[in-house]
Parts: structure tokens; C-alpha cells; sequence
């Protein structure tokens, strides 16, 4: 299906159709090709604001998470019964937060902002890192993803976290 991508921040110049086409990759790697995901992207006062609001968080952040299958385990598929159902849900993209972070680490953002993204998917399909096992499944989870997309790209990325934070 599709992946509708909104740009509501001026701060950072996007890539929109490199994002699209990456978080198809990404969507085909975990076997949710047939699944729409929508893809957000806006600067550290929104964010902060969603953030607040939903977490109770107070600050910026790089990703969140809105699932459409909210009580999914993770490793399981979505079964959708309708055409209407295809749909993982809402990730919102802290791109002026990515991009900071990216300035700070000499990292390459185009690069992040799609591990940042695979971040997001995953947490739409039920991988949570609450706990230490939580994390260390999401972890195996976002390596394997980028693994499989680094052969398909010829890209080098990986995971951004590397320990529990129960951020995200």
C-alpha cells in the first residue's frame, strides 16, 4: 500500500521521496508491504507538544509511535479483515530534533532519519522497550530490519540505541 508523508515543519529540508522510498524498503523487510503508514514530519515545538501530551514528557524527542493495532505482541502481523484496516498506523518525526542530534554526532541524517523511522515501525508493530527484555527483543528486531536494508541499499546503518532508555 502506501506510505503518506506529510511534511508540517520548515526548519529541516526533507528528502520526502528518499524517506518514502526507504520506509517502503523498510515496510517489505518486515512483511508489511500491503500496509499504509503514516509519516509526519515536524519541528521540536510539536513534537514537544505530542510528546506532553501523550507521554507526559516534556521535551523533544526524535519519534513517536501511534499504533492502529494497539494491543499487537510483538513479531505478530496485523489481521486485517477490511480494506480499511491496512493501516499501521502514525509516526511522528522529530526531524529538527534528528537533526541536531545528527549535528552533534557528525552522523548523517538522511541515514538517521530512516533508523529513526524503522525505530517508529517497529513500535507500530507492538516492540516496546519498557523493560530490558523488551528492549533487547526490539533491539534484535531493528538490527535484523537494518541488516536486511543495508544488503538491499548497500547502505551502513544501525540501530541508534544501544541500551534501555524507555524513551521512544
Amino acid at each position: 500500500m502506501v506510505v503518506l508523508l506529510r511534511n508540517l515543519q520548515n526548519v529541516v529540508p526533507i528528502r520526502r521521496a528518499r524517506l518514502r522510498k526507504d520506509v517502503e524498503t523498510l515496510k517489505r523487510i518486515l512483511g508489511v508491504q500491503r500496509f499504509d503508514v503514516g509519516i509526519v514530519c515536524v519541528d521540536n515545538r510539536k513534537i514537544q507538544h505530542i510528546n506532553n501530551i501523550y507521554r507526559k514528557k516534556n521535551m523533544p524527542t526524535d519519534v513517536l509511535s501511534f499504533p492502529f493495532y494497539e494491543d499487537l505482541r510483538p513479531g505478530k502481523l496485523p489481521c486485517a479483515l477490511h480494506g480499511d484496516e491496512y493501516n499501521l498506523g502514525d509516526i511522528f518525526l522529530g526531524v529538527e530534533y534528528v537533526m541536531q542530534q545528527c549535528q552533534e554526532r557528525s552522523w548523517d541524517f538522511h541515514g538517521t532519519l530512516t533508523v529513526v523511522a524503522a525505530h517508529g515501525i517497529c513500535h507500530l508493530l507492538g516492540y516496546r522497550h519498557e523493560t530490558e527484555e523488551e528492549w533487547d527483543e526490539m533491539f534484535r528486531k531493528e538490527s535484523y530490519v537494518l541488516r536486511e536494508f543495508n544488503r538491499l541499499t548497500g547502505s551502513h546503518l544501525e540501530p541508534l540505541t544501544k541500551r534501555c532508555t524507555g524513551d521512544g
